[in-house]
């Protein structure tokens, strides 16, 4: 698709076109083979679909938005049915003032009709106003509440992880838009209704003619809908080729390098070819709507004009009176504009609910992937962790990560986990976490079985020093309480353990600093500084079991030999667990467990272990033998 023309400056500029669609685009292309009737026969169930979701948002407002809609359509059709009696008074034989006062009642009737129909619009417009919000809060609650309660291994499963993100990013965005949308189709259907019913009570050979009135006019609207449509389609890889190169320019993470190797001519040389291109097929667009329109016009015209012609044909027969004449043609410039807005509303309902649909999958299957519920509370103490022939396999994954492990960790003790990247560490310590559950084998505190136990008291009990911990968008103080209240002095107790209280010294509010440049005051740290502010988390929480995955990874030599004199220090009457690269930790362990590909392949001392001279021996003397002098 040569949307995207390379301008003719002599550079070859790189194709993005095979960057892989975005998730929320993975509907497109479905409307644009669809025809009317198949949108139309799947417009029930959205309809029930929007409708049951705003009922569990605010059942008043939905019955206040339905039920004046419908009400407003029926006084449309009073009104149309009395405006007959003003034009029979009118076109009555007889001196002006006669015939003015004659249809005064009818008048009064026509704008009482109006009034009220206007006031129920305005009720309607409002409870659907207030509906909006609160559709958009319960379904942004029930999805960050299933995200937060399913099992975490379902971010290891690709086909969950798609399905979240077209929820998030273009499903549950949708939901407010879908319930405006299935109200909007309905008040436009009631309002073909109304003008029908008045013309089929006016005279039943009025009916066909609103068809034929209509027909032109839903055919230009179904038509520009789908050149839209089909357009957007067409433009999917140039946008997304235009989305990346503004991220490109205008990313804090890629900032530095475009001005280090001066990108910014070569990147805008890019965006201006996308965008041009773009605006070509923009304007292309505008060209074909304008004809389709001016076609739309020409035949609605001729309709129009068959239809005046068959009701002066009724006219000159005697079949209708000429005040139901001038009713109809009322009536049928109604059903127009209702059918503009049905016809409209429908094209966006049906593309708008296929991503709705993807929310709604997404929450039936989020909520079958959440834990069972457990009473059991987890043990406050224990003298003893044992996991016990433990197996696990990631989703999808060709080999298992964990293959019949064992270890056991006294209470008070310093156990260390290390091998080569893959080995399984990181997985054999978030099922000690409490994140994973294993597939095989079992994990106990004593005799406790953890599957048995609630796993957010188990969380509590536990607490966890990770290399990839998250920087919080927070104060320097919540970074370390993290939603916990101990009391101040807990806070600084932890911070001065973990050498943090130095960082926050420094800081210009300290502990009341927001740790993000991207709000008003934000500060922000160097990755030394935000590994000491993990630490202090990990020993706030002042948990029996500390579990510290690669604490050290962004210190310098002196910190790290700081920070594991303090871990020894802080372990006391404390289990903890260790996974560390830099094996020169490790040595004053309790115990030593080597994992090789899923497998406990040695264990013991450091001095045990450089005996037997195995994996262990193998790594620690290549890491020492980078510091020894020839």
């Amino acid at each position: 698709m040569a949307v995207i023309e390379q301008e003719s400056s002599g550079e070859d500029l790189p194709d993005l076109a095979d960057v892989e669609s975005p998730q929320w685009a993975r509907h497109y292309g479905t409307m644009a083979g669809l025809g009317f009737l198949t949108v139309a026969r799947r417009l029930p169930r959205l309809i029930r679909q929007a409708l049951g979701i705003a009922w569990e948002a605010s059942p008043r407002d939905t019955v206040a938005t339905v039920g004046l809609s419908m009400l407003g359509g029926f006084f449309t059709a009073f009104g149309l049915l009395a405006t007959t009696g003003v034009l029979t008074a009118l076109f009555e034989a007889g001196p002006t003032p006669d015939r003015v006062r004659a249809a005064l009642p009818s008048l009064l009737l026509v704008g009482l009709a109006a009034s009220i129909r206007t006031v129920l619009q305005a009720g309607a417009g409002w409870a659907e106003s207030r509906l909006e919000p609160q559709v958009r809060r319960i379904t942004e609650e029930r999805v960050y509440t299933l995200t937060s309660q399913v099992d975490l291994v379902c971010y290891d499963d690709p086909e969950f992880h798609d399905a979240l993100q077209r929820a998030r990013i273009r499903g549950m965005q949708v939901a407010d838009v879908v319930v405006s949308t299935a109200i909007d189709a309905l008040t436009g259907l009631v309002g073909i209704v109304a003008a029908a019913g008045v013309l089929g009570v006016l005279h039943p050979v009025l009916l066909p003619l609103l068809l034929l009135a209509v027909v032109p006019d839903a055919w230009a609207a179904v038509r520009a809908a789908r050149m839209r449509y089909t357009t957007a389609l067409v433009l999917v890889p140039a946008r997304r080729r235009k989305w990346i190169i503004e991220e490109l320019l205008a990313h804090k993470d890629t900032a530095a390098e475009v001005r280090t190797f001066t990108m910014r001519g070569f990147l805008l040389r890019m965006f201006d070819a996308v965008a041009r291109g773009e605006q070509r097929v923009m304007l292309a667009l505008a060209r074909r709507e304008t004809v389709a329109r001016i076609l739309g016009e020409a035949l609605s015209g001729i309709g129009q004009g068959v239809v005046y012609l068959a009701l002066g044909l009724l006219l000159a027969a005697g079949a209708v009176p000429l005040a139901v004449a001038g009713t109809a043609v009322l009536a049928i410039r109604s059903g127009q504009t209702s059918l503009a807005n049905f016809m409209f509303a429908t094209n966006r309902l049906y593309e708008e609910g296929l991503y709705f649909t993807d929310f709604v999958d997404f929450v039936t299957h989020a909520e079958s992937r959440r834990p069972a519920p457990r009473p059991r509370e987890a043990p406050e103490r224990f003298d003893r962790v044992t996991v016990d022939d433990v197996t696990f396999s990631y989703p999808g994954a060709a080999a298992p990560a964990l293959r019949g492990v064992s270890i056991r960790m006294e209470r008070g003790e310093v156990v260390a986990l290390v091998g080569e990247n893959g080995s399984g560490k990181t997985t054999l310590a978030k099922i000690l976490a409490g994140l994973y559950e294993p597939d095989g084998g079992r994990v106990l505190w004593d005799d406790v079985d953890l599957r048995e136990v609630d796993p957010d008291t188990l969380r509590s009990r536990i607490a966890v020093i990770a290399q990839d911990h998250t920087r919080w968008p927070l104060t320097a103080r919540h970074n370390i309480t993290m939603g916990m209240d101990k009391g101040e002095d807990e806070v600084v107790r932890a911070a001065q353990v973990a050498g943090a209280d130095q960082v926050i010294a420094e800081l210009p509010n300290g502990y009341r600093t927001l740790l993000d440049r991207r709000f008003k005051d934000g500060h922000e740290l160097s990755g030394g500084q935000w590994q000491r502010i993990a630490v202090a988390r990990g020993f706030y929480r002042d948990a029996p079991l500390l579990i510290c995955d690669e604490p050290t990874a962004a210190l310098d030599a002196r910190a790290e030999h700081a920070l594991f004199e303090r871990i020894r220090q802080h372990a006391d009457g404390r289990t903890v667990l260790l996974i560390t690269h830099r094996l020169a930790s490790v040595r004053y362990a309790d115990r030593i467990y080597v994992l090789d590909h899923g497998q406990v392949r040695e264990q013991g001392t450091h001095e045990e272990l450089m005996t037997v001279d195995g994996l262990y021996a193998e790594l620690y003397n290549l890491q020492a033998q980078a510091y020894r002098t020839a």
